[in-house]
């Protein structure tokens, strides 16, 4: 069905502009957009630490890293939506990334009693920051330490600054064993696929979020 509303039609107009420049702008910055996505905040101690789903082991291990420094007492972990039903139709019993991901923490030592698994699904980092922020308004905690992979710091920040604002304070930051080579991304498709998609993200929040995750 063709789209009439013109507003929306206006808006992916400006979508598809601000996609088209960016491809430019990567063009012409080339070697330097894997170093510029890099973006992580000043590490102080906060009332959880938030491991974003994707990337395993990296971000779990660094989750719990930062666990045992003390900079918080919790760990939680995000639930990436899966095709569970349709699995199950073939008599596969899938588990969930988040668990292997609770399995990594207690393998680094982390108690059981202070691993918390989100309980909502989520398809993206959007809503995985409602998610994150919900909860910890839920349980009156005011200050949080995100991990997440280093070329995916920039697209959390930004996220975290729209959806939630300055409501609750976000600490980025990126999980340094990650393979990511910010200096030569252009040297392999994961480096490569990494840097076009978290433009396109930032193009995304930075248009309004337009495209909308799948549900």
């Amino acid at each position: 069905m063709i789209n009439t509303n013109p507003r929306k039609r206006i808006r992916w107009r400006a979508y598809l502009l601000v996609c088209l420049v960016l491809a430019l702008a990567v063009v012409i910055a080339g070697r330097g957009a894997g170093r510029w996505l890099v973006r992580q905040d000043a590490l102080s101690p906060a009332d959880a630490i938030a491991v974003l789903s994707g990337s395993m082991p990296y971000r779990a291990e660094e989750g719990g890293r930062l666990f045992k420094l003390g900079e918080a007492p919790e760990v939680w972990l995000t639930r990436a939506e899966v095709p569970v039903a349709e699995l199950q139709k073939f008599g596969i019993q899938y588990i969930g990334e988040e668990e292997y991901s609770r399995q990594v923490l207690l393998h680094l030592g982390v108690p059981d009693s202070a691993i918390h698994i989100l309980p909502r699904s989520v398809v993206n980092t959007e809503q995985e920051v409602d998610e994150i922020a919900e909860e910890m308004q839920k349980t009156g905690k005011t200050r949080i330490i995100i991990v997440t992979s280093p070329p995916h710091t920039r697209r959390v920040r930004t996220l975290w600054n729209r959806l939630v604002g300055k409501k609750l304070q976000a600490i980025v930051r990126a999980a340094p064993e990650d393979p990511f080579d910010a200096d030569h991304w252009w040297r392999t498709t994961h480096d490569t696929f990494a840097v076009i998609r978290e433009m396109l993200g930032l193009v995304n929040a930075w248009t309004g979020l337009p495209v909308r995750p799948n549900i």
